[in-house]
């Protein structure tokens, strides 16, 4: 996800998003584990938007 969608987004679906690409990096994390991904570059890119969320919601609690 780009920041400028992030930004556009309510709390509840930020909230939502957070938990769900949460999810998928945990399961990727733990796929990758078992047999090595196909293109490993995924979980990056998902650890990234899962911080990019968070550091939304953070900026948004402090207003």
């Amino acid at each position: 996800m780009k920041k400028q969608e992030i930004k556009e987004m309510s709390v509840e679906g930020l909230t939502e998003k957070f938990a769900e690409y949460k999810k998928q990096h945990a399961d990727l994390k733990m796929a990758h584990f078992v047999t090595p991904l196909e293109n490993p570059l995924q979980i990056r890119k998902v650890r990234r938007t899962v911080a990019r969320l968070a550091t939304e919601l953070t900026n948004r609690e402090n207003q």
